[in-house]
């Protein structure tokens, strides 16, 4: 096995978490994984009348680092691009912002979930 089919299934993992967690709290998914040629979302949700582009980090529990710290300004350019794709062609631009929700995997399950709404303003 590869070592790209184990980060991948993380990766699926948690943002099923991350999906779960957010459909608890009120929020209505409205898509995932939306992907453009310059960036992707990994979780599109709405809560009211404020779009939330969510960015999923989703490590073990024996990483030594917070998983939010790994949302680099270069990765929040290309989240703030895909964005702005999805939202494109609306008459009325709704409020937005982006969160980053953090997924601590132990074992098998979910350890932890933290959401740090308006994680990041748009850098563009």
């Amino acid at each position: 096995m590869t070592g790209a089919a184990p980060r991948a299934d993380t990766g699926r993992r948690g943002e099923a978490a991350a999906r779960r967690f957010l459909e608890s709290r009120g929020y209505r998914i409205l898509t995932t994984n939306f992907r453009t040629p310059v960036g992707e979302v990994d979780l599109i949700a709405q809560r009211g009348d404020i779009i939330c582009f969510v960015e999923v980090k989703c490590r073990s529990v024996e990483d030594e680092y917070a998983p939010q710290l790994t949302v680099t300004p270069t990765k929040q350019r290309r989240v703030a691009r895909a964005a702005r794709r999805f939202l494109a062609g609306r008459r009325d631009l709704p409020p937005s912002r982006f969160d980053v929700i953090e997924v601590i995997l132990r074992g098998r399950g979910v350890g932890d979930i933290r959401h740090h709404p308006a994680a990041f303003n748009d850098p563009l």
